[in-house]
């Protein structure tokens, strides 16, 4: 942040030019009201009977780290100037929170993608047993573990203090917010693993989609599919790749055209709006799918399998591959997926 002080400032950093810290003030309530909204919702219309996972977790406890800020914004915006426990607290502290937890949200993407990648990795075939009360515990640790890890590299770490001790350079009237590059480049990795996987297997997804018929089973409507059994490990891999593409993209097409669109432009997102819950439900499919693909002969086709994704239903993908505990369908070369 010490290159800020020179003419050419680094692009990691937006300057907004405003009149009045009141402007910056109200500008971030407003972001953080509609962040805070968005986060709470995606947590209310996910599915319910979803088995605990890391993800989950950090889900929950983000939307409560985005609320406390917002208060925090809401009651030094209403008060203006106060001290508590001896400590004055400004208009200046709103604009010093939201830089802290910016930098801390962009630090904390590569870490856990991973963890939430190992975890599905090693649970999503069912390999280990551990009581369901265990796991949340263990769950609950490695979230609080990580949160404070991360605290404590932006408060702690001396390089980074000073690049927050800097702001006081500033102009009261500007409020620099970091931007991730960590956000940045899992986007474009996500979106250069799509495009190769529809690059091998774009015939069978156009294939698969014009065949697709609706239809009411049940007293809920449908989707059928045709497919044609082969035992040969390379197309039973590539078709397991066409399904995992369609039901990824047919939940989450509107966010990949969206990550798309913003790369296109070059738009820089601060870091505290980057990561937010609907961001995170995204790479949690994301890497769920992955997880399948990379364990698809190990996984057991029981009911507790289907319900590990909040947003989308895997089980289409594995419906008739290896699948001797299940029935037939209702029709030969037809697999039924309940929408």
């Amino acid at each position: 942040m010490a290159a800020l002080l020179c003419e050419n400032c680094t692009s990691r950093y937006h300057q907004p030019q405003l009149s009045r810290p009141l402007e910056i003030s109200c500008m971030l309530l407003l972001i953080m009201l509609g962040k805070v909204g968005l986060d709470f919702f995606m947590l209310q219309v996910k599915h319910k009977k979803v088995k605990v996972s890391f993800m989950g977790y950090f889900c929950v406890s983000l939307a409560l780290l985005d609320f406390i800020l917002l208060l925090n914004i809401a009651v030094i915006l209403y008060l203006e100037d106060f001290a508590l426990w001896g400590v004055r607290f400004t208009k200046y502290h709103i604009c010093l929170f939201t830089q802290i937890i910016s930098l801390t949200y962009g630090t904390l993407h590569y870490p856990v993608y991973l963890v939430a990648g190992l975890d599905y990795y090693m649970t999503v075939a069912q390999t280990s047993q551990f009581p369901c009360r265990g796991r949340r515990l263990f769950y609950i640790f490695v979230v609080a573990f990580i949160w404070i890890s991360g605290f404590f590299c932006i408060l702690k770490v001396p390089a980074i203090y000073e690049e927050l001790e800097i702001q006081n350079h500033f102009s009261p009237y500007q409020c620099p917010v970091y931007v991730s590059m960590q956000s940045y480049s899992v986007s474009v990795a996500m979106l250069v693993l799509l495009g190769m996987a529809l690059m091998v297997c774009w015939k069978e997804v156009i294939t698969m989609l014009l065949a697709v018929r609706v239809a009411s089973f049940a007293g809920q409507h449908v989707l059928m599919f045709s497919y044609g059994p082969n035992n040969n490990s390379t197309c039973f891999k590539q078709q397991l790749l066409t399904r995992l593409l369609i039901c990824f993209l047919g939940t989450w097409a509107p966010f990949v055209l969206l990550q798309f669109i913003i790369l296109f432009l070059g738009a820089w997102i601060p870091a505290y709006m980057e990561m937010n819950v609907p961001w995170l439900y995204f790479i949690n499919s994301f890497l769920i799918g992955v997880a399948y693909w990379c364990r698809c002969h190990d996984v057991e086709l029981t009911e507790e399998m289907w319900s590990t994704d909040p947003f989308v239903s895997w089980k289409f993908c594995f419906m008739p591959f290896n699948n001797e505990n299940t029935e037939p369908a209702e029709k030969p070369g037809t697999v039924i997926v309940i929408c």
